[in-house]
């Protein structure tokens, strides 16, 4: 049996920051949202501060460039930052931190940038580069959204059609996916000294979209700041597709991955995909061999995971059973906790090289 028949290739560069780019406003590490103006226009950006403890906690910044707006507006999305509720956002969840925004745009502008890259949208990602392995156009993907939505584990309705809630979300996933674009460096040799590559990527850029039915009235970036739309078919670029096309830095995923999304649950919660990610991430930085095992520290899997709770027991509780989860479905062999230095406790992980592998 062929490889291409058992795994598809996800770029390494991409998955080296991705668990970063997907920090939640409730991670130590994230600062809170900042306007900023430059002679590339207006942003709203997101930092994330690297942690020196540890190479893989790498710096990033994820921003929305505020295109085609006034001076005017600008002040105007500036005056309804000061409706937003952090302490809310973190205690009580996104939208409740945003529910003092009137203005329908700018709360959905806030929504997308504080939720980026949540579970459900990685597993969009995901089936985007399954996508491009079975379709073989480099980054380009053309797909049906009736078939992410049922990959997704989305169901039709008694009369066929899945629900205007679920279209909506996926067709801001997919704007989001788009709009946000992700500042980091890369180390780069320049003779005996060591500088720095500023990178500037979205995780994908829409090309195109079709409807089926016309006359009918669609505008994309409508659809994601006001309305509950969504087009019919999309054709995007992945942006991060150095590594399956070129350079062959990528981690491998077993075709068999399941994406579905439980019905009825928030995304947040959908610990066994970040932790699926935060293995594949620490991989690519581990450079894990064959047979060895990811020793990582019980403290970075919160953080990564989002248990930043104060009750650790219960955190604990959260992590083994999601890699209770994980063995289940074969991606990990073996886990032990260790105690290490300083009393610092280790996660012990043995992959499954036959679900997941890097290159």
């Amino acid at each position: 049996m062929k490889e291409k028949d058992v795994f598809f290739p996800v770029d390494g560069e991409l998955l080296m920051i991705l668990p970063r780019a997907a920090a939640t406003i409730r991670n130590p590490d994230v600062q809170l949202p900042i306007f900023q103006v430059d002679a590339d226009g207006y942003f709203l950006e997101m930092r994330v501060q690297a942690d020196p403890e540890d190479k893989s906690e790498v710096a990033l910044t994820r921003r929305v460039r505020l295109e085609d707006i006034t001076e005017e507006e600008w002040e105007e999305i500036k005056e309804q930052y000061a409706n937003v509720d952090i302490k809310a956002c973190t205690d009580e969840g996104i939208s409740k931190g945003l529910e003092k925004i009137q203005d329908r745009r700018v709360q959905r502008l806030f929504m997308a940038l504080l939720t980026f890259l949540n579970p459900r949208q990685i597993s969009i990602v995901l089936f985007l580069y399954k996508k491009a392995r079975e379709q073989g156009n480099g980054p380009l993907v053309y797909f049906r959204a009736n078939e992410l939505l049922k990959s997704l584990g989305y169901t039709s309705t008694q009369k066929g059609t899945i629900t205007a809630r679920s279209r909506s979300q996926l067709n801001q996933d997919l704007v989001a996916l788009h709009r946000t674009e992700l500042v980091f460096a890369q180390s780069l040799k320049k003779g005996n000294t060591r500088g720095a590559k500023v990178i500037v990527k979205s995780i994908l850029r829409i090309r195109d979209y079709e409807i089926d039915n016309l006359p009918r009235d669609f505008d994309l970036a409508k659809a994601a700041d006001y309305t509950y739309e969504l087009a019919d078919a999309y054709t995007v670029a992945l942006e991060f597709f150095d590594g399956p096309q070129q350079t062959g830095d990528y981690v491998l995923f077993s075709n068999s991955i399941d994406i579905k999304q439980k019905q009825g649950s928030n995304a947040k919660y959908d610990y066994k995909t970040k932790l699926l990610i935060y293995l594949a991430n620490r991989m690519k930085w581990d450079t894990l061999t064959e047979g060895q095992y990811l020793v990582i520290s019980r403290q970075y899997l919160f953080k990564n995971l989002d248990l930043l709770a104060s009750n650790q027991s219960r955190n604990n509780q959260i992590l083994w059973r999601t890699i209770k989860e994980l063995q289940a479905e074969g991606y990990i062999l073996d886990a032990q906790e260790i105690s290490g230095k300083r009393k610092m406790i280790n996660i012990h992980l043995k992959i499954n090289q036959d679900k997941l592998r890097h290159n």
